[in-house]
């Protein structure tokens, strides 16, 4: 059986009150509709179609090919919206879901609960829901038995009915010609002049078709955004269940509720995450490491038994056992190996350190290839940008980089060199052989005394002109 997945996301947003799109707000690091297509491939869609209207280039820009595209030249209705899916799929055979591009709480199990109701000879499969302030969404209707009679929307609903919490999710299942056949039917003849989708199911009702009701045991299924505090009660919401499945995996989340985990963040067992961490993008946390307390994560691929605290990291790879912090930033392009240090105040860009290398504090690395066992000492730069181009530092295996020295790029320093502090090295340096570029110290004996005569000179004579 084929599996269709219409999404509608033509609406405008207006009550977002932004320039961005509705639908591409992010929900726990990922734009909404991302979250539905995302959910329909999960449970083996073979066929995408998004319903555009308001912001369309922006969606199809967001999503590309992992979906078609119908538009929605007016919008008169979500019965009209999947009337434009027609002439893709009106003719095919197999079942439908209906999603809205706003709701990103759907689970996969309730959608596949769905898809198998509806195999079983019934024409529709409405998702509702038991909500306390139902005000705002298509109240349920149902018969003398208890079964789904049909749905009336808010605008419409009589005082009796406003009364009803059980709801209308919006999600629906349906066999899919049965679907676009009972399209061709309805009308706008209703409070608000639209074309409901909600016509459908009591258009199969009296044709006789099996229309039931699956009632969600989460009700937050059933969120959808339509402002910004609808935003911020669905992250809350989808983190919640995120930390929730990490911590079922093995993964000990010392304070759940100040800890921020995007929905493509992957975490080994035995990691223990810190309050104030932020894990985001395609990061990918091995076993056995300690993240945090406020380690902030973007785009990061970490090793088992890494320890990263107080600390940005944005784009960077870090090998087992290394140590990152606190207080360092490790930007776009940072290559770390194994059992590499990296100290507080320490900024690295765009650099590889190989293994057992170290930056222990205050330091920058931009632009190199640090080889085996380094140490970088306090303050030493990799000077690489001339204010035109950058250019590269290549340091060997077992060079010793002493405090304060400045790199000038392109520059290499051979295996085993040692490079005296407080250098400025503007000339390759050969293996096993010790750079020293600064000038020799002179000590002139009494001169400290004189200089602070000299000062208070200055001092009592400025004070006094400032007096007259």
């Amino acid at each position: 059986m084929r599996i269709f997945g219409i999404v509608l996301a033509a609406g405008q947003g207006k009550r977002m009150k932004s320039k961005l799109y509705k639908v591409l707000h992010p929900v726990c690091g990922t734009p909404m509709v991302g979250h539905i297509v995302g959910l329909l491939d999960q449970i083996g869609c073979s066929q995408k179609i998004v319903v555009v209207g308001h912001g369309a280039e922006a969606v199809k820009a967001y999503l590309g090919d992992k979906a078609e595209f119908v538009h929605q030249q007016e919008q008169l209705g979500t019965g009209h919206a999947v009337l434009q899916a027609k002439d893709l799929i009106g003719s095919e055979e197999g079942i439908t879901f209906v999603l809205y591009g706003d709701t990103p709480l759907i689970l996969q199990d309730s959608l596949e609960k769905m898809a198998i109701l509806v195999q079983d000879e019934v024409a529709a499969v409405v998702m509702t829901a038991e909500i306390d302030r139902p005000t705002g969404y298509g109240r349920i209707l149902r018969d003398d038995q208890n079964l789904l009679a049909g749905i009336v929307e808010e605008k419409d609903c009589s005082p009796e009915q406003k009364a009803i919490r059980e709801i209308n999710t919006g999600i629906y299942c349906f066999d899919n010609r049965k679907l676009f056949a009972a399209l061709e039917e309805i009308t706008n003849n209703n409070a608000s002049g639209e074309y409901y989708l909600t016509d459908v199911i009591q258009i199969l009702r009296e044709r006789g078709e099996k229309v039931v009701s699956y009632l969600t045991a989460d009700s937050s299924e059933a969120v959808g955004v339509n402002d910004r505090l609808a935003l911020a009660e669905a992250e809350e919401i989808m983190r919640q269940r995120i930390n929730r499945q990490h911590m079922l995996r093995g993964v000990t989340i010392k304070d759940p509720a100040t800890t921020y985990i995007d929905a493509t963040v992957t975490i080994g067992a035995d990691t223990l995450i810190l309050p104030g961490s932020i894990l985001k993008g395609a990061t990918s946390i091995g076993e056995d490491c300690i993240i945090g307390p406020q380690a902030d994560l973007t785009d990061s691929t970490i090793a088992d038994g890494v320890s990263i605290k107080y600390s940005v990291l944005y784009d960077t790879v870090v090998g087992a056992a290394t140590t990152v912090g606190p207080y360092a930033n490790l930007r776009a392009g940072t290559k770390l190996a194994d059992n590499v240090k990296v100290g507080d105040f320490v900024e690295i860009k765009n650099a590889t350190l190989d293994t057992g290398s170290k930056v222990s504090h205050l330091s920058y690395i931009g632009d190199a290839r640090v080889g085996k066992n380094v140490n970088i000492g306090c303050g030493a730069i990799t000077v690489n940008y001339d204010g035109y181009n950058k250019h590269m530092t290549l340091i060997g295996d077992n060079a010793f980089v002493g405090s304060n020295v400045n790199l000038i790029a392109p520059i290499t320093v051979g295996q085993g060199a040692f490079i005296v502090a407080g250098s400025t090295i503007t000339k390759d340096v050969e293996e096993d052989a010790l750079a020293v570029a600064r000038e020799r110290q002179t000590n002139k004996p009494g001169y400290g005394a004189k200089l602070r005569a000299r000062m208070l000179r200055k001092k009592d004579n400025k004070d006094n002109i400032g007096g007259e």
